[in-house]
């Protein structure tokens, strides 16, 4: 039996899902092909400098000197309770004003989109996402069964009037209205792009109009590094339609795995009853007792000049080395920056050549719905599809392996022009 015989040999017991992904090339932990010398721009990680190590490790001490017997238990202790406390003040500060009632803590902002689709959505339903959109969202949305239908967003989010024209042609169709619609409204994945208040405010309007719920990923809304953030949409909301996702892996550490979901409390009581497998307390005990010692405003001032200092060096680097005929978006806060090659580049079939220059990143399309849902990204400088597109996060390495990866992409992308 030959090694591709045996690893097949179980498909015919996969679900449709996995089947039907087996040969996508970005199902295989994204898919960037081995290259252990290149600069991974790859995926946003925070750079390890700005893990609070220290504060963490107090935090590990006190909670098991204090409560020892009930931290390893199912449940936790107090601590557990002061990590509530201390994400809904925290929310309050960012203008959302919720109770315990409206809050479940999660393992991760995934656990909690999971627990979302296993709450609302039956095979076939329909769910509205950005085009582009976070790939691991959709896979995650995909693996219920939904059906997803991109709709377009330019360098301010979003574009509610193609969100409307949809929602008015399903209508006039005779067509159901989506169940949810995801989106990340600040610092958009892969996009880099910020929904604007005058267009949270259309979202709203529509969500309520067509009563539809509104799924907004904040994982990236306190990363701002210069001007003044728009309200987050659940502070805007009034009819109790936002679903809001909230996660400190961006602001503390992706590995303390804890996430949030703020919503209507009829809603978090059934999406509670969903979220499969229990969350970890002990790790909650520990972000309680960081919270509570203060820990969590101080450190994330200080990673922030981190993030602008490598995004300055990534544009800086971008200006100097891509060809001609290149564009990128300037967020201005966030880890990813969305790049738009020449004419002629296909971003996928050029990712081994890359990798041989030093170099990996995401291609555009992996971050599309299937042929059935594009709906373009024309304001973004591509062709439809993210065909000549790619992501790349400044996040996780040096500002001087940033150059070094740009001027790899730079000679990846005039090589494979010749």
């Amino acid at each position: 039996m030959s090694e591709s015989d045996r690893e097949r040999r179980f498909d015919h017991l996969f679900a449709t899902t996995v089947r039907e992904r087996l040969d996508d090339a970005g199902y295989a932990g994204g898919a960037s092909p081995p290259a252990p010398d290149a600069v991974p721009l790859t995926y946003g990680f925070p750079y390890p400098e700005s893990f609070p190590v220290a504060a963490l490790r107090d935090a590990v001490e006190t909670v098991l000197d204090e409560e020892a017997a009930d931290v390893l238990q199912y449940g936790g202790g107090e601590y557990v309770e002061r990590l509530n406390d201390g994400i809904l003040a925290h929310e309050a500060v960012n203008g959302v004003d919720a109770t315990r009632d409206e809050l479940l803590v999660t393992n991760g902002a995934t656990h909690a989109l999971d627990a979302i689709g296993a709450t609302f959505l039956d095979p076939g339903d329909e769910v509205l996402v950005e085009s582009p959109s976070f790939v691991w969202s959709l896979a995650v949305l995909d693996n219920h069964g939904a059906e997803l239908t991109g709709v377009d967003l330019d360098e301010n989010g979003l574009d509610p009037d193609a969100l409307e024209e949809l929602l008015e042609r399903r209508e006039a169709a005779g067509q159901p209205v989506p169940k949810l619609l995801y989106t990340i409204p600040s610092f958009q994945n892969p996009t880099g792009a910020t929904l604007t208040r005058e267009r949270r405010e259309r979202v709203l309007e529509l969500a309520q109009q067509y009563d539809f719920l509104v799924v907004a990923d904040d994982a990236y809304g306190e990363l701002r590094f210069e001007g003044e953030s728009p309200p987050p949409l659940a502070a805007l909301d009034d009819s109790g339609r936002v679903i809001r996702l909230g996660t400190v892996s961006k602001t503390i550490a992706p590995g303390v795995r804890t996430g949030w979901i703020v919503a209507h409390e009829a809603l978090i009581e059934q999406i509670g009853h969903m979220a499969a497998g229990g969350t970890n307390t002990f790790t909650q005990s520990v972000l309680g007792r960081y919270f509570d010692a203060g820990h969590y405003e101080p450190t994330l001032e200080g990673l922030l000049e981190g993030y602008e200092t490598r995004r300055d060096a990534m544009i800086d680097a971008l200006e100097r080395h891509l060809p001609p005929g290149s564009s990128w978006t300037e967020p201005k806060g966030g880890f990813f920056l969305w790049v738009t090659l020449p004419e002629g580049v296909d971003a996928e079939e050029m990712l081994p050549l890359a990798a041989e220059e030093g170099v990996t990143y995401l291609p555009g399309e992996r971050f599309y719905v299937d042929d059935g849902g594009r709906q373009g990204a024309a304001d973004l400088g591509d062709d439809g599809v993210g065909t000549r597109s790619l992501r790349i996060s400044f996040s996780h390495v040096s500002p001087e392996e940033l150059e070094e990866g740009v001027a790899a992409l730079a000679r990846a992308t005039e090589a494979y022009l010749e």
